[in-house]
């Protein structure tokens, strides 16, 4: 990964370490989430490293956002709007506002 401010650009395919330090977080748990299937993710090869696509981890770190914003409105009770709840589950990310 390239260090904060250097102006390089991040390739297409991120490493494990690369995600960790994105999400900051340990290598181990983004194993994981590849490994239940959480975190979408390609091998090099058929035993070769995971590895993540920019792109995916950024639209699963926004699902992570609005599963946030769900759960938090939810929590809200009786002002808790159903169909704003029910979006999300058809694939469809909220602009942030």
């Amino acid at each position: 990964m390239t260090s904060p401010g250097s102006g390089e650009e991040i390739g297409r395919f991120l490493t494990l370490a690369d995600a960790a330090e994105i999400l900051a977080v340990d290598v181990a748990t983004v194993d994981g989430l590849i490994r239940s299937g959480e975190l979408p993710a390609i091998r090099v090869g058929s035993s070769g490293p995971w590895r993540i696509e920019r792109v995916q981890l950024e639209v699963w770190i926004e699902l992570q956002y609005e599963d946030a914003r769900r759960h938090s409105a939810w929590q809200g009770g009786e002002f808790s709007n159903i169909t704003e709840l029910a979006s999300a589950r058809h694939g469809r990310i909220r602009p942030v506002d």
